[in-house]
């Protein structure tokens, strides 16, 4: 049970957008081309195959953050150690802002998170990659 007095969701999200960076779609559209800057994307897999993706973006389920981020977990995934600014980003922030501030704890930077998530991402006009479906046995 849930005892009273307990933060909510969105007094979370509101203290997680107080600690971090965010930074708004139209600032930053253009960048998943730049090589210092990795757009980390937290939504479901199947929200990525129905909705697409920020092209280059890399693929970090809300669930694996702190296991891929760690450097000593044997989860960890290498690309956290580089040396770029991340960009989390879900559908529209509130994943993000938490993972943000996750990985901002966890020692990464720097780190942001987008403003609106990928749902402004596309409508300020950001570019929009399709994932090719997987073929059965691959």
């Amino acid at each position: 049970m849930i005892k009273a007095g307990a933060q909510t969701i969105a007094e979370l999200v509101a203290a997680a957008e107080r600690r971090i960076e965010t930074v708004p779609a139209v600032d930053v559209i253009g960048w998943e081309n730049k090589s210092d800057t990795v757009f980390v994307d937290v939504r479901d897999i199947r929200e990525r195959q129905r909705e697409g993706m920020i092209p280059g973006s890399f693929h970090c389920p809300r669930g694996m953050l702190e296991f891929w981020l760690d450097p000593a977990s044997p989860y960890a995934k290498s690309i956290f150690a580089a040396d770029v600014r991340f960009i989390f980003h879900c559908a529209k922030d509130w994943r993000s802002l938490l993972a943000t501030e996750r990985a901002t704890d966890m020692g990464l930077r720097p780190a942001a998170s987008l403003v609106g998530g990928f749902e402004a991402w596309r409508a300020a006009g950001g570019a929009v990659e399709q994932l090719t479906p997987r073929q059965p046995g691959g």
